[in-house]
């Protein structure tokens, strides 16, 4: 047998071991293929919001990629850890250091070589399916299948030059290994684990000092706080696994009410060092995992409040405005109907009349709308009606208002061009006007009021037309939107929500599309080092559980103690980053007065889902291989 057969062999004998570690890797050169395969794809390449995507995905390749050089080195850290008698054995039988670098390296190398083969092909076969997902997401007709070999030699190379630096820098962990340190493996720690109590205080002052502020800051006071909140919560999430889990469970052991009954004592006792030992793991997959669902949870909730904001920013399908004197006014609403009608939609038309004024006080810009207008346009929408006194007005906004915004509306208002001055008694809910497209500020007035200050040269007709299917009118917006183009002056503008649904869709999408499978790479990841801790503890937990069995410890007994050992393993890190995000999400909402939860919780539900199949999945197979080797 040559030394290279003896390195497959290896690997072949071990690959309950290497499993997760070859099955993330493989994972992880998929996703980097696929949106290589992206990238280079040449109807993503096509108008601007193709050429968006690709350039969003080439980012999140980079990404993916140093993720997954700490990814690895992790890994291949965590499983030479777990082999050290078997090193240690070797080296008894007179392997050399040089020889051990080289079997080390040689594995990695066969690893690598075949986790990257791997995940090409498993992409390849499901490209056509991350294709359709894509243009679901984006919002687009489906891409057809196309193999770029530019996909596949960027992966090639990406991941062999990866796996080969890696490779190479394995002596670093086995090193300086003397045999008796080998031999010894991962013993467990001899003492009970001890935890400081100011440390564990400090923990839970941190992160409720970290919450507290998150749940108090408003607006722009959450971009200010934001920072101090992540360090101090970083701090206490890394001194709740370290030193308050422990004193917890210290405590738990003194009531003997708890400890004595049933297995609590087993679980309790084995929790204690399990805590301890895995607590730089169990803090690290906490703060992955928080990263990951915070980045999709955060990205779906933007996607949903700007597709929100559309519609408040823009009651009808179509919108046109016009100032006094333009030509072309007739000739562009005849283009609009006649589009509409081609197309088979029945519309509703829509007319309002606006007169520019000038806020006295300040300079900025007003356009005053008359009650009659405005709750003909309300009417049509089925919002309520209006009715004010004279020298009064309501502010109408650009969307719905809450919160501060709300109060920091001017009281009183004077009219620069008549000297008019309004009390703003209030403000609608949502507006009735495409108002974002008129740049200023517009009041609501008594049809007297309207009629007082009205003057020809200064009026803009506003058209809405009504349509029961929005989304339906996007490409007839695409088709009028290039038919009556932009003026050089502003003598009228147009406006299609179906469109520019369709825009923020697609060109969102593009980053909820990438960030949703980046964020799922680190889920995985996270996955991964539960599952290497596990499996590098098997032959210890083997060990211990077959010295119980042998005094009395029945099947159901162990079943339930591995069971509540493993739930708190995959579980506790899981359940902390839900509870950290969940904070991150009230912080979103308080900074954009824009409720996540809807998003959030599909989100969080999902993740948690996800786990739960990995935690029994797992859980049947490592009871499986416990009971074969204690019964």
């Amino acid at each position: 047998m040559t030394f290279r057969q003896f390195a497959l062999r290896n690997v072949t004998r071990n690959k309950r071991t290497y499993a997760a570690y070859f099955f993330s890797s493989a994972f992880s050169v998929m996703i980097f293929f696929v949106f290589a395969m992206f990238v280079f794809h040449p109807g993503l390449q096509k108008g601007e919001i193709g050429s968006t995507a690709a350039y969003t995905m080439s980012i999140a390749e980079y990404i993916i990629y140093v993720f997954s050089i700490f990814f690895v080195f992790y890994s291949m850290s965590a499983f030479l850890q777990s082999r050290k008698k078997e090193f240690g054995i070797l080296m008894m039988h007179g392997m050399s250091q040089g020889q051990l670098k080289r079997l080390v390296f040689l594995e990695n190398m066969i690893i690598g070589f075949s986790s990257t083969a791997c995940g090409i092909v498993v992409g390849m076969i499901f490209s056509k399916l991350f294709l359709l997902v894509a243009a679901y997401v984006l919002d687009t007709e489906a891409l057809p299948f196309y193999l770029s070999w530019k996909a596949v030699l960027l992966a090639s190379a990406a991941f062999t030059v990866l796996f080969l630096i890696i490779s190479a820098f394995t002596a670093v962990f086995v090193r300086g290994s003397k045999l008796v340190e080998l031999l010894k493996g991962r013993a467990k720690p001899k003492s009970e684990p001890k935890a400081s109590i100011l440390l564990s205080l400090l923990s839970a002052a941190l992160i409720l000092a970290g919450y507290v502020l998150s749940f108090t800051a408003q607006a722009v006071q959450v971009i200010i706080v934001m920072l101090p909140v992540i360090v101090i919560v970083i701090i206490g999430t890394y001194f709740l696994f370290t030193q308050l889990s422990v004193y917890i469970i210290r405590m738990l052991k003194r009531n003997r009410f708890f400890y004595w009954k049933k297995t609590n004592l087993l679980t309790l006792s084995d929790l204690a060092f399990r805590m301890k030992d895995n607590a730089r793991m169990f803090f690290l997959v906490s703060i992955v995992s928080t990263v990951a669902f915070c980045a999709i949870g955060t990205l779906a909730g933007f996607r949903d409040m700007l597709v929100q904001a559309q519609h408040e920013s823009t009651p009808f399908a179509f919108t046109y405005s016009s100032a006094a004197g333009n030509p072309q006014e007739n000739a562009h609403l005849t283009a609009i109907e006649q589009a509409l009608a081609a197309e088979g939609m029945t519309y509703k038309k829509l007319k309002a009349s606006l007169i520019h004024q000038t806020d006295a006080k300040s300079g900025s810009k007003i356009a005053l709308v008359q009650a009659t207008d405005y709750n003909g346009l309300a009417a049509a929408l089925g919002y309520p009606e209006v009715e004010l006194q004279p020298q009064t007005a309501l502010f109408m906004p650009n969307m719905k208002m809450m919160g501060e915004a709300a109060k920091q509306i001017e009281q009183t208002m004077t009219l620069k061009e008549s000297g008019l001055s309004l009390n703003i008694v209030g403000i609608v809910e949502k507006p009735v006007l495409h108002t974002l497209t008129f740049g200023r500020k517009v009041l609501i007035v008594p049809d007297e009021t309207y009629r007082a200050v009205h003057n020809p040269a200064k009026q803009e007709l506003y058209y809405g037309y009504q349509v029961d299917k929005v989304e339906a009118t996007a490409a007839i917006g695409k088709q009028l939107a290039d038919q009556i183009g932009s003026p050089d002056q502003r003598t009228y503008e147009f406006g299609s929500l179906g469109y520019s649904l369709k825009m923020v869709k697609m060109t969102f999408g593009a980053v909820l599309f990438v960030g949703l499978f980046v964020g799922s790479i680190f889920f995985v990841a996270a996955g991964s080092f539960l599952y290497f801790r596990l499996y590098t503890d098997l032959e210890s937990d083997t060990r211990h559980y077959r010295m119980i069995t042998k005094i009395g410890l029945t099947e159901q007994e162990l079943k339930t103690s591995i069971t509540t050992q493993l739930a708190l393993l995959f579980f506790v890190p899981t359940i902390v980053a839900i509870v950290h995000s969940s904070v991150a999400f009230v912080a979103l909402h308080n900074l954009f007065q824009y409720s996540v939860l809807r998003s959030s919780t599909l989100v969080l539900g999902s993740f948690f889902a996800v786990q739960l199949v990995y935690f029994l999945f797992v859980r049947s197979r490592y009871l499986q291989q416990i009971k074969r080797a204690v019964m």
